[in-house]
């Protein structure tokens, strides 16, 4: 995992560091004077200079939020933006000198956005989804295409808005910070005024934005894009990029290349023939690392890479980099993650692969963050916000959770531990399934189990394949058949009802050793073995394709979608064109991917428990 860079800074060197003496370090700002009305009235200031009630707070873990409207996502025929508290996207239609963005920052943006090639800033998705960013409500958006699946220009435009909402909450929490310093300097022998004024801009700690990403290969991706959109004048240099390149690229990717670009259509994965699909090769192509940590520290002109992470403005990391720290300070007192407690906005991208990963981590993570600290960390007590002393943080921390779809431990945790007193926002949207890409002539026979709740579903859904589905495939003397199964704990319980039955199967899970893989995809389709055991996350991984198969029956739908057809297409050359589906209405999310929408609601509530689509 990627450590700081050894260097003279200390835990002391956190916001305070921001000292009118140390300029030429520092962030620029216009001014050192009084705040001007637009400073006033930004965003920013409005959510940072907000006071909760003692009862406001007292209120939130009871509270349930209500979505109280719901407007067409423009550009997405398909979607709507739902949100709770009244209904603001009509604000962001109005044209602004600036978005509520620094100057400079916006002047940068747009000159990027037009060398690129775009027209109309206004109306563009990088624009929209800046400016609701910037409402500081916390924001729900599953439906992302993802570059890796021909969503590149839509991942990148958001990618970019979510960059300029941190270099932008970035600079302006500096410019306070030196301004207040300046003052402070300049009436240091007048003791009335400074006994008469507050100087609240601190919190525990200096970094305020975190970023959690799945893989080294698209965090090298966020942080060069975030180079390429800082503004010239703030990175005049930029330290350790050779460091960057080698920790989070293949090694050799980026010497000759120009530091300051970052090309979109660049996906980093090696040229070599593959008999993958190009959207594997485009995620995986690169570095695939799930284990780091970097800091990043703004100065008035160098961005410094890998830099303490009690000095660093932002840390992009992965949850099993944090998981590691949580770790280490369990063995070790001496250690602690304070860095986390003043943490103002949280964003997690890629929601999708990280949940493929571990979701448990991100839950974890969180529960570690906006803690009040063990240590001082050298912070000015007097400056620290109060809301940060009253241990309110978690309720002003804005999070910005995106991905290519929903499950139930996303929506939990947006639920859950998304507690912002902004309100929050989420896109809804609704799908026409992908059945059409399955292109074999496949009899696709999806068949309802009903659960009493959510937590008796895994039980059910085992005592339905007990009695209904396993019966049949033991009578029957045909072998290949296929069992796809979507999470680990699924495939133990089945696992272990096989041995029971002592039937004859083979393994293939993401834990399986590549010698016993092979073994298994052999004695598979050699006949040898009955019955295969194939999990989600193993084809994530992998995307073997198995040779031998003459039914299948998911015992489980896939969370991802792009995976049904291309499971369903293994059946070429079996004699059974077959699939068998179970699913139960808890299954809702995954089903509506796959058959869409409507044909999802009609399945959940019909009389009728058989489905057949050809």
């Amino acid at each position: 995992m990627s450590e700081p860079m050894p260097n003279n800074e200390t835990e002391e060197d956190t916001e305070s560091d921001r000292s009118d003496t140390d300029q030429e370090n520092e962030l620029e700002v216009g001014s050192h004077g009084d705040p001007s009305t637009s400073d006033i009235t930004s965003s920013f200031n409005k959510h940072m200079e907000h006071k909760l009630s003692k009862e406001e707070v007292e209120n939130f873990p009871k509270m349930k939020w209500k979505y109280t409207w719901a407007v067409p996502a423009v550009g997405m025929s398909n979607c709507k933006w739902s949100g709770t508290g009244e209904c603001f996207l009509k604000d962001l239609e109005t044209k602004s000198s600036n978005y509520n963005l620094k100057q400079r920052l916006y002047e940068h943006w747009l000159d990027v956005y037009k060398t690129s090639g775009g027209t109309d800033f206004h109306s563009s998705r990088q624009r929209f989804f800046f400016s609701l960013c910037n409402s500081y409500r916390d924001i729900l958006n599953c439906n992302k295409k993802p570059f890796y699946l021909k969503g590149l220009e839509e991942d990148s435009s958001i990618m970019d808005s979510y960059i300029m909402h941190t270099l932008n909450h970035v600079f302006k929490s500096g410019d306070l910070i030196t301004k207040n310093n300046s003052k402070m300097a300049k009436h240091q022998d007048c003791a009335e005024i400074l006994s008469g004024e507050k100087f609240l801009d601190h919190g525990f700690t200096r970094p305020k934005v975190l970023i959690l990403l799945p893989l080294a290969s698209i965090a090298l991706r966020v942080i060069k894009r975030l180079i390429h959109l800082t503004p010239s004048a703030n990175k005049v240099t930029v330290e350790h990029l050779d460091r960057l390149y080698k920790d989070f690229g293949n090694g050799d990717v980026g010497k000759n290349e120009d530091m300051d670009e970052l090309s979109l259509n660049d996906q980093s994965f090696s040229a070599q023939k593959s008999s993958k699909p190009s959207d594997f090769q485009a995620l995986f192509g690169g570095n695939n690392e799930d284990l780091f940590m970097i800091g990043i520290k703004f100065t008035r002109k160098s961005i410094r890479l890998f830099s303490d992470f009690y000095s660093s403005d932002i840390i992009v990391a992965s949850p099993l980099g944090l998981i590691t720290k949580l770790g280490e300070m369990e063995k070790n007192k001496e250690k602690d993650v304070d860095y986390l407690s003043s943490i103002e906005v949280l964003i997690i991208d890629h929601a999708d692969i990280i949940e493929m990963q571990n979701w448990s981590h991100v839950n974890t993570v969180i529960e570690h963050m906006n803690k009040i600290p063990s240590k001082q960390h050298g912070t000015d007590v007097m400056r620290i916000r109060q809301w940060y002393l009253d241990g309110y943080a978690r309720f002003y921390r804005q999070s910005i959770v995106l991905g290519f779809h929903s499950n139930p431990d996303i929506n939990g945790f947006f639920n859950r531990y998304c507690n912002n007193f902004e309100g929050k926002v989420r896109l809804l949207c609704e799908y026409k399934g992908i059945l059409p890409k399955v292109v074999l002539q496949v009899r696709q026979v999806y068949e309802r189990f009903e659960a009493d709740s959510i937590a008796n579903v895994d039980d059910a859904r085992l005592e339905y394949f007990s009695k209904k589905v396993f019966p049949k495939i033991n009578e029957s003397s045909q072998g290949g058949v296929m069992l796809f199964i979507s999470s680990y704990f699924e495939f133990v319980r089945v696992r272990n009802f096989l041995k029971m039955q002592n039937a004859s199967f083979c393994l293939l899970g993401e834990y399986t050793k590549q010698s016993d893989i092979s073994r298994a995809r052999n004695w598979f389709f050699e006949g040898k073995r009955k019955i295969m055991l194939y999990t989600e996350r193993a084809h994530f991984y992998h995307r073997y394709k198995i040779r031998g198969i003459q039914s299948l029956i998911m015992y489980s739908l896939p969370e991802r979608k792009e995976f049904y057809p291309e499971i369903v297409n293994m059946l070429d050359g079996s004699d059974n064109m077959t699939c068998r589906v179970i699913f139960s209405p808890f299954d809702h999310l995954r089903l509506e991917r796959i058959v869409g929408t409507v044909p999802a609601k009609r399945m959940g509530t019909s009389d009728k428990t058989v489905f057949v689509f050809c």
